[in-house]
């Protein structure tokens, strides 16, 4: 799959559960500067509650943090002896390792953590156990998947498994990279849409040089000098007090979702994600920029932020995403059907995370149906025919399926796409779209 660790068939091996504990000084908790950087030392964490999935390498099972930790399911067998495979154990206790008397605590000590082995092979790339993980997770939904990996290759199962837990309510959590010193190449996963992108910070709460940078990136969390466990087998001391990366930012922000959504159960992934960014602490130039998103992630203001109403349909960036038995079996249900002709909701877009939104539509026999956006200018509504296949189908096509505001049914109805989109006037965009029928 092309795909690389970011640092410098499913059976479930182990489940356990506790009562939820205080948090405790650790031995090794004086180095996690990163705690107080984004709020875990100001308010006690939550027990166990939505779940933190971590697919990375193998998390070693024997080390302390984790042989008995409570609420920890391994979904696959782990490895951690190949080149590489103490990636997933530092991932995994950045986010969670427990409060137990023994080297760290994690951001959100009491959580429920379930671990995929996605371990690299020799030339560093990660196995198809990556999808299937991803689709496991998004199976247990509500839950938060950290993707501390990446590649300037786009994977298409990796993104169609990516959407299907975002449309099944997963947040997904991913590393932005590590190559903010050679011109910053779009990562993915962390540069599609859906996806809460992560950048490094360091102790003066400067974005790092290597950190990726680009407009993909959401918020930014700790990611050099970080205290992790390692695998026993690496390292007897079992720990290592200098990673860096990204991938260790990821688990950061992923720890602080699950927490805060598990104190906010009522909010919905795109709600999460819109309060991480909103409530994040802002550094750097004043407002987003490429480098820290919206500035570094604060538990604390994230839990008091109020919500913005929900963003409805998501995904919905294309028509294999709303046409039933392709990306999603029942597809999305339709905005008009023939016993209501007529419909107005409220949505939103972002040109970097949610860059367009296509509804299905039903068309009636001898009605003409006209799509209108009130956006102030910021966004736009046109009209695709029944045979489109996607909104970026070739000219042929797109001459042939492409209406405009409006479309017309003859003797029989037909179902159509409405695509609401960026005007170019604004990089994001508020707007409340209408769909009429009418004889003319």
């Amino acid at each position: 799959m092309g795909r690389r660790l970011l640092a410098a068939g499913l059976l479930a091996l182990c489940v356990a559960t506790a009562a939820p504990a205080a948090r405790a000084a650790e031995p090794l908790q004086d180095r996690e500067w990163w705690l107080p950087a984004i709020g875990a030392d100001a308010v006690a964490p939550p027990g166990p509650g939505v779940p933190i999935t971590i697919v990375d390498s193998g998390v070693d099972p024997t080390h302390p943090e984790f042989a008995a930790r409570p609420n920890t399911t391994f979904l696959n067998t782990q490895s951690v002896l190949g080149p590489g495979e103490y990636h997933g154990t530092i991932v995994a206790s950045v986010a969670a390792a427990p409060a137990n008397g023994v080297g760290i605590v994690g951001v959100y000590p009491e959580a429920v953590l379930q671990v995929v082995d996605a371990s690299p092979d020799p030339r560093g790339i990660a196995d198809s156990s990556a999808v299937t993980g991803i689709l496991a997770a998004a199976g247990h939904c509500p839950g938060v998947i950290n993707l501390s990996f990446g590649s300037v290759e786009q994977d298409p199962f990796l993104k169609d498994a990516i959407l299907t837990a975002v449309r099944n309510g997963c947040l997904v959590v991913a590393a932005a990279g590590n190559d903010g010193d050679e011109g910053s190449p779009p990562t993915y996963p962390a540069a599609w849409p859906h996806v809460v992108t992560v950048a490094a910070t360091d102790e003066n709460a400067s974005v790092t040089a290597f950190s990726t940078t680009g407009p993909a990136v959401d918020v930014a969390a700790p990611g050099v000098d970080i205290v992790g466990a390692v695998p026993l087998s690496r390292d007897a001391t079992g720990y290592t007090t200098s990673a860096e990366g990204t991938s260790f930012s990821a688990p950061i922000v992923a720890a602080a979702a699950a927490w805060v959504w598990t104190l906010r159960p009522t909010l919905s992934a795109g709600q999460l994600a819109d309060v991480l960014r909103r409530s994040a602490h802002d550094i750097g130039p004043a407002g987003f920029d490429d480098a820290s998103g919206w500035g570094i992630v604060d538990i604390p203001a994230a839990l008091a932020l109020a919500a913005r109403p929900q963003d409805p349909a998501e995904p919905n960036d294309d028509v294999d995403q709303v046409k039933p038995a392709r990306l999603f079996a029942t597809g999305q249900a339709p905005l008009t059907t023939p016993a209501k002709p007529s419909f107005r909701l409220s949505a939103s877009l972002d040109a970097s995370e949610d860059p367009r939104d296509i509804y299905r539509i039903w068309v009636p026999a001898h009605r003409t149906v006209r799509a209108t956006v009130s956006a102030g200018g910021r966004a736009a509504a046109r009209i695709w025919g029944p045979q489109t296949s996607s909104v970026a189908e070739g000219i042929v096509a797109r001459r042939r399926d492409l209406r405009g505001p409006s479309i017309r049914a003859g003797r029989k109805g037909f179902s159509a796409y409405v695509e609401v989109l960026l005007t170019g006037r604004s990089p994001s965009a508020d707007y409340v779209l209408g769909v009429t029928a009418a004889r003319r």
